[in-house]
């Protein structure tokens, strides 16, 4: 009789069993049982609590890339403010960001699990205010010393640390399949502060202006934003109790060649990416210095430097979506095939003295430098789903802990490529000084793309054919 009755009711168990089991909420705004791959938990509430976490996510990453690439604004207009900088001085102010950017990166990425997402949004975006208040009064007085700027300028780095803890919450909210087009925009959202960061402050530090700059006013005018994206991260984001720690698989990560080798291609893109935002004003400055600023509406001057980190913001989602048609490694190869003849183009045509000729070639190195950004950014969740045994890596992310270990990747390679933003002044600012041109910079990185071309080909390319799959 037993035999009897347990068949029926047994064979159905497993069905319900496998069902991802309702949302829960805890208070503190803590979700549990989130699992973005179930397809009706995903399409009854789980899309809009993704997406509603998305935008304020995005708008804090936003306005760290805003605080982020300040610097690189205001070191064109110190020496009309007063300050008297050489030029290794200089580029060292623009940099110092980036590299103390970078290296937060890595902590920001294991904060969203220590913290959870929304917590840590509030804080992030708390630790802004640091930074502007500082910028703003430093600049205020032509007699700061150089070791104080420095100082203030290395704190701008903590909206650089945003973007990994920003992305590798996000990753947690949305299923594989659409992981490339919500990273992008994310991403995208972010990379655009350095854009806007670029146009603003130039108008805003001339207007009103007569013999003298208001240059405090680029740091004290994102103060309310700031307060606007803590407020909105605590009333509108949300904790997920699946996003936790996973010390051993990101030590694993850490033993991974693909973490490395992945790492090295983000330097290429996202690395030139910021490296050239936060250099551009300067190019511009050095090489065609009539086009500084030169729109003029009222007192206020619009400089066009905004125009590279806004086309490269613009094409970033595009690499992800691209990627999740194509395959990130398609795209990436394509991007630095781009990125290489780009650079080459400006060396060419830059002693020809033409500033839109040299603009427009910027915007395609730029352009392509976003698609890569979304697309090597795309291979990381399928690289490491493939490493856990994911039938199609491309489109299934794999249990839990390959999709923490895929998260701790993303700010890990996010940290390592954010370098090049320290590593591109710094080399531009080496040619300057060493050769008195900026060429000679240029063409090591023509060289470098060539490089990162074939590693993807080889890796990512042939190797996955190999193995029967796309990356």
């Amino acid at each position: 009789m037993t035999d009897t009755t347990s068949t029926a009711p047994p064979h159905l168990a497993p069905t319900a069993v496998e069902t991802a089991p309702a949302l829960a909420t805890r208070p503190g705004r803590w979700i549990d049982n989130w699992n973005p791959e179930d397809h009706v938990q995903w399409e009854g509430e789980g899309r809009a609590i993704a997406r509603r976490n998305l935008r304020w996510s995005i708008f804090a990453e936003f306005l760290g890339f805003v605080v982020w690439q300040l610097w690189s604004i205001v070191v064109v207009s110190l020496p009309a403010a007063g300050f008297a900088f050489d030029t290794g001085q200089v580029f060292w102010l623009i940099s110092i960001p980036a590299l103390v950017g970078a290296t937060l990166r890595i902590p920001y990425t294991f904060m969203v699990p220590r913290f959870g997402g929304r917590n840590w949004t509030i804080v992030s975006a708390a630790l802004l205010l640091i930074p502007a208040v500082g910028l703003g009064i430093v600049v205020s007085n032509p007699a700061t010393p150089f070791p104080v700027m420095l100082a203030i300028a290395a704190l701008a780095g903590f909206g650089g640390g945003n973007f990994a803890s920003s992305m590798a919450n996000i990753t947690f909210f949305y299923p594989q399949r659409e992981k490339g087009w919500a990273l992008g925009l994310n991403a995208a959202g972010g990379n655009l502060g350095a854009s806007v960061a670029q146009f603003v402050v130039p108008i805003v530090i001339t207007v009103g202006a007569a013999a003298t700059l208001n240059l405090p006013l680029a740091g004290w005018i994102w103060i309310p934003f700031i307060l606007l994206a803590m407020f909105g991260a605590y009333r509108y984001m949300d904790n997920l109790g699946s996003a936790k720690a996973d010390v051993a698989a990101s030590l694993a990560a850490l033993k991974e060649p693909h973490l490395w080798i992945l790492s090295v291609l983000y330097i290429g893109t996202f690395g030139s990416f910021i490296g050239f935002a936060g250099v551009f004003p300067k190019l511009i400055a050095d090489q065609f210095p009539d086009f500084s600023t030169p729109f003029a509406v009222g007192s206020a001057s619009i400089s066009l430097a905004f125009m590279g980190a806004l086309v490269g913001s613009l094409a970033r989602p595009y690499g992800g979506k691209l990627s999740d048609r194509f395959g990130g490694a398609t795209i990436t190869i394509f991007s630095f095939a781009v990125m290489a003849l780009g650079a080459l183009a400006v060396i060419w045509t830059l002693p020809v003295g033409n500033f839109w000729l040299f603009l427009v070639l910027f915007l395609v190195l730029f352009t392509a430098s976003g698609v890569g950004n979304g697309s090597t950014y795309r291979m990381i969740p399928t690289v490491f789903a493939l490493k856990a045994g994911a039938a199609d890596a491309h489109n299934t992310a794999g249990d839990i802990s390959s999709q923490r270990k895929a998260a701790a990747a993303l700010g890990i390679i996010s940290a390592i490529g954010a370098y090049g933003g320290f590593a591109i002044p710094q080399l531009l600012g080496l040619s300057k000084t060493t050769f008195g041109e900026y060429t000679t910079g240029l063409g090591w990185f023509v060289w470098a793309y060539a490089g990162m071309l074939v590693l993807t080909a080889i890796v990512y390319v042939f190797g996955a054919r190999r193995a029967g799959t796309r990356i």
